[in-house]
């Protein structure tokens, strides 16, 4: 029985875990806000429900891209599906994308045909829940997407942390109602909660596109790469370094040229030696080494 809050723990320590509570965070705040949203007829409020709805989409897609990502290579899939991870990324940067365009639509609406907002009070002690209970999560989120290297759930993170800024944005315009009786503040922060969001899709879908397009690892990381070889005494020389990143997975396919006189055996022991120590430097990796002799001259 003691052990079951320590695995409950652990479990949301994992980018799995992580998505789960992202899951059940979001859901809980999307039905507080269109509640919210409904009783005071706040468009700024509906509107930041409708981004919650959409980050409890985002972060379904997003488990179900780490799901698949987890999975070892398999016959059809012989260097894994660490890029489901970035298909889940870009799927939630277009969701957020939609409802980016959907806010500012039904905010210029009501910036020109006029709005009520009703029991503001409600309407901010409902915002600034949401907003703590939100950057809590998106913190939280990003702190073990990093550790994990996640896309998806970066994705997620970043989407729940945009929710907060629009949140924030709305607070400021219910405040403002509540203190001038203008009821525009309310359908202008809407207006500059999309273009909030629009900024956080457009970040989302060009990351995750670019594990999509085999972009190659950061400066600093192929240095370590560089490092780990050059260190290696026995090594003459290295060329063809190619990587790329595949969900948090990275590939590394370089050729290295060992003394002509080495047995296969001594080749091959060197080259596991050496796909150890980048695998140490940089976890998550997959090193493919290609062995040439060196030509005496």
């Amino acid at each position: 029985m003691g052990t079951e809050p320590a695995k409950m723990s652990r479990f949301f320590k994992t980018r799995e875990g992580a998505s789960v509570l992202a899951i059940i965070v979001t859901a809980v705040l999307a039905i507080i806000k269109m509640a919210g949203g409904i009783i005071t007829g706040s468009v700024g409020l509906r509107a930041d429900a409708v981004h919650s709805l959409v980050d409890l989409s985002g972060a379904v897609i997003g488990l179900v891209g780490i799901k698949i990502a987890s999975k070892p290579p398999d016959k059809g899939h012989a260097f894994g599906h660490g890029k489901a991870e970035n298909m889940a990324g870009a799927i939630i940067g277009l969701f957020i994308l939609g409802a980016a365009f959907f806010i500012a639509y039904e905010a210029i609406i009501r910036i020109i045909h006029g709005s009520v907002v009703e029991m503001v009070a409600i309407g901010i002690y409902i915002t600034a829940f949401a907003i703590v209970l939100n950057l809590a999560m998106s913190w939280y989120g990003l702190k073990v997407a990093r550790a994990s290297e996640s896309i998806a759930l970066e994705a997620t993170s970043r989407d729940l942390l945009a929710d907060s800024m629009s949140s924030i944005a709305v607070l400021i315009g219910l405040l403002a109602v509540a203190v001038t009786g203008n009821y525009i503040f309310d359908s202008v922060i809407a207006l500059v909660v999309s273009v909030v969001i629009l900024r956080t899709a457009l970040k989302t879908i060009i990351k995750s596109a670019g594990g999509l397009m085999d972009r190659r690892l950061p400066d600093h990381e192929e240095e370590v790469i560089r490092q780990c070889i050059e260190n290696h005494g026995v090594i003459i020389d290295f060329y063809k370094l190619r990587t790329r990143k595949a969900g948090g997975e990275r590939h590394i396919d370089v050729n290295i040229v060992l003394p002509g006189s080495y047995s296969l055996e001594k080749a091959h022991a060197v080259s596991e030696e050496l796909e150890k120590e980048i695998s140490k430097k940089l976890p998550r990796s997959r090193v493919m080494i290609h062995i040439e002799p060196h030509q005496e001259v």
